[in-house]
């Protein structure tokens, strides 16, 4: 198969999720805004994979067990690394910006950092020379996969941290609990996911990340209602 042909396909879960996101704001955002934050998104992208490279290298050199040292690249170098970055592109980019001027906004531009970022791991996987030789059935389905896995989980991680942070500005005392609870809650459900895939076996490696993708999407559909009933938020 072709690259442009294998690149469509490896943008097509990400943009699918991005349509449906962004159909749940009532005043959308400006196409410009929506593509330069997903551009940064696969750009940090791009930052993590070298920090996780070099953090898999230290952690290659501990003197741990197999396990402790899968556990600290999954939930360490991985999940927090990812999350962290996702949450900065907003940060730096989105929060002191005109166009962030209501709750939702919070939510949404987390999902679409974190929809550029799984669009980016998304290319890296599509690319690679194993996929390349697949026919369309089964790059078809490895798209469908992505859609429902590992793409789907980088929104709802992203969503319910952009929950939070919208919370933080309507309790200013409590701004930094709020982030903390975010952060911990999308960083630990993210490690989790990986880590069932990754190392336990039997039935619960496909229970676990059903349940943590099912219980994001109630809450992060949850947290876009909540939000939307809450007044305009103040500029940082």
């Amino acid at each position: 198969m072709s690259y442009p042909l294998l690149i469509i396909f490896a943008f097509l879960p990400s943009f699918i999720w991005l349509l449906f996101y962004l159909r749940k704001d009532v005043h959308p955002e400006s196409n410009p805004m929506v593509l330069k934050i997903f551009f940064y998104g696969m750009a940090a992208a791009i930052l993590t994979a070298l920090i996780e490279l070099g953090f898999f290298q230290e952690t290659a050199k501990l003197p741990f067990s197999p396990f402790l040292i899968s556990f600290l690249n999954i939930f360490v170098g991985v999940a927090l690394v990812e999350e962290i970055l996702k949450y900065l592109v907003v940060k730096e980019k989105v929060l002191n910006n005109p166009e962030f001027d209501e709750p939702i906004d919070a939510m949404l531009y987390m999902i679409i950092a974190g929809l550029g970022f799984a669009a980016l791991e998304n290319i890296l996987i599509f690319l690679s020379p194993k996929v390349f030789f697949f026919g369309i059935s089964e790059t078809l389905t490895l798209a469908i996969f992505r859609f429902i896995s590992a793409t789907f989980l980088h929104a709802l991680c992203s969503g319910i941290l952009g929950f939070f942070l919208a919370l933080s500005f309507f309790e200013i005392k409590k701004r930094n609990i709020f982030l903390t609870i975010g952060l911990f809650l999308a960083i630990t459900l993210h490690g989790l996911y990986n880590f069932s895939i990754m190392e336990i076996e039997g039935i619960l490696r496909l229970a676990i990340p059903i349940i943590i993708l099912t219980t994001l999407g109630i809450a992060v559909s949850f947290g876009f209602k909540r939000l939307k009933e809450l007044k305009s938020v103040c500029k940082i």
